[in-house]
């Protein structure tokens, strides 16, 4: 497990390069292959192919697996924060988020191959190129696989006490420009209409639509605007990330958003975005699925499993809403995603292995 980690991690796949992405697809598809998989590579143009993999001759009431190939870090960032192993951690851009997952993934099918475990439904593993950018061209797949499973999992890392990820937030991004007037900030001042001003009264409105006892949050990250300091600037650009966990939050926010007024005579606002990828809330098919889980987890492996969530995003926020049940944080424990402190417990690969190929085996 830990060899072909190490050969994955090193194959740096940036969601945006292609052929690096694709790298790893053909390094998964081999390994696929090796386990007597039907393997299909399903291309893209712009990002990384899709690799599907399948166990068994019809995926319909079977097992889907959803795995991604694709990472935040840059070509080059192994010189920097190269793999290593140290103190019981596995550390290198992608070991948590998600080529860990990846091999967990192959080495669960691989045990139960090798033992001659017949699973009781078929297994399908999708393994995508393109989540780190938002499933673009990932997401109908996923759905209309998921459509014919019986449980789906999800090979994102664990929280850090190995807890799955039951419920997670939905995520959505609103775009806002405002448009006022340019003029010379000395001689014309007063004919100008500074769109940075007219977006400071949209900031403040737009963050005051916050809500905790919902789960609601919205942070203006990003903000553009000017072109000098002697010139009144003409337009002014926000991007804000919004979280939202309550099924019609996100209509109330677009209604809030689309209400929106100009606090200063002669500017304009507009409003653009959109919801990538809806909650995934603990509902009862889901709490049905992780009881599940957890009677196998205990009858077969003597492990209890813990529930828990994240305010982050997955491709598990697709399957909830199509009523399929979905069990996410199915891949290794560790922290420091998307940083150069990522790492993974290494007993862990191991372990979550197991554990999907006891569910797998007895679902």
């Amino acid at each position: 497990m830990k060899n072909l980690l190490k050969q994955l991690v090193e194959t740096e796949s940036p969601s945006h390069v292609k052929a690096a992405v694709d790298r790893v697809g053909s390094i998964v598809a081999g390994e696929c292959r090796k386990l007597n998989a039907q393997v299909e590579i399903i291309p893209n143009k712009k990002t990384g192919d899709h690799v599907l993999a399948k166990w068994g001759n019809d995926s319909k009431n079977g097992v889907l697996i959803l795995c991604h190939m694709d990472t935040v870090f840059p070509l080059g960032t192994l010189k920097t924060f190269p793999y290593k192993e140290a103190d019981g951690k596995i550390h290198g851009p992608g070991t948590l988020d998600m080529k860990a997952g990846i091999v967990i993934t192959l080495s669960a099918i691989s045990s139960l191959l090798s033992k001659g475990t017949a699973a009781p439904r078929p297994v399908t593993a999708l393994f995508t190129s393109d989540e780190e950018i938002g499933s673009l061209t990932s997401r109908k797949h996923i759905e209309s696989l998921a459509r014919e499973a019986s449980i789906v999992f999800v090979m994102e890392g664990a929280l850090l006490d190995g807890s799955l990820k039951t419920w997670r937030k939905g995520v959505g991004e609103f775009n806002v420009k405002v448009k006022g007037r340019a003029a010379h900030a000395g001689g014309d001042h007063k004919e100008g209409r500074n769109a940075i001003e007219e977006m400071a009264h949209q900031i403040i409105a737009i963050q005051k639509l916050t809500d905790y006892e919902k789960q609601t949050t919205l942070n203006v990250g990003i903000i553009n605007g000017g072109t000098a300091s002697n010139v009144v600037p003409e337009e002014s650009t926000i991007e804000v990330d919004v979280r939202v966990m309550q099924p019609g939050e996100w209509e109330r926010l677009e209604g809030e958003m689309k209400k929106l007024k100009p606090a200063l005579d002669g500017t304009s606002i507009e409003v653009s975005g959109g919801l990538n990828r809806p909650p995934m809330p603990f509902g009862e098919v889901s709490q049905a699925a992780f009881k599940k889980a957890s009677q196998i987890a205990k009858d077969v492996l003597g492990v209890e499993l813990k529930a828990g969530g994240t305010g982050g995003a997955s491709d598990g926020n697709f399957v909830a809403p199509l009523g399929i049940p979905v069990l996410d944080g199915m891949g290794a424990i560790g922290e420091g995603y998307h940083s150069d402190r990522e790492y993974i417990f290494a007993n862990s690969l191991e372990e979550r292995a197991k554990l999907l190929a006891a569910l797998i085996e007895n679902w």
